[in-house]
C-alpha cells in the first residue's frame, strides 16, 4: 500500500520542467560552474510604488533589522508573561513600541547608557 521511494531528481523531472544541471546542483550541491544562468519561470513581483520610511523609536533612531543580532536569554516567567501581554495590548491599541523586541530595546537602552555601555 505504500508508494515506492524514488530519487528527488525523478520527482522533479516528472512534475516540473527543470534544467537538469540546476536540479543536480540543487540536490547534490555540485559546485561546477554553469555555462549560462537559469532563467526564472515566474516574473518577479512588482515593486511597491511608494517606499515607506523606517519606523522611528522613542529616541528618534530608525529601527533596522539589518543591524540586529540574535540573542537568547532566560527571564523570569512573570516578566515574560507581562511582556507578552504588554506587547499584545499595545498592538491592539496601535501604540508604539508594541513588539516584544522593541519594548525590550527601549527598556535596555537607558540602563546601558547610565552604566556607560552606550554613548
Amino acid at each position: 500500500m505504500s508508494t515506492p521511494r524514488r530519487a528527488l531528481l525523478e520527482g522533479l523531472e516528472k512534475t516540473l520542467k527543470v534544467d537538469p544541471d540546476a536540479a543536480e546542483e540543487f540536490v547534490y550541491g555540485n559546485k561546477k560552474a554553469k555555462a549560462k544562468p537559469v532563467a526564472a519561470e515566474k516574473p518577479a513581483p512588482p515593486e511597491s510604488p511608494v517606499a515607506e520610511p523606517p519606523e522611528q523609536k522613542g529616541q528618534g533612531q530608525p529601527t533596522s533589522a539589518a543591524g540586529r543580532v540574535g540573542l537568547t536569554t532566560r527571564i523570569r516567567a512573570d516578566f515574560a508573561e507581562a511582556l507578552k501581554r504588554a506587547s499584545l495590548e499595545r498592538q491592539l491599541q496601535r501604540v508604539k513600541p508594541n513588539t516584544q523586541q522593541d519594548i525590550l530595546e527601549e527598556a535596555l537602552e537607558p540602563w546601558l547608557r547610565k552604566h556607560g555601555y552606550l554613548n
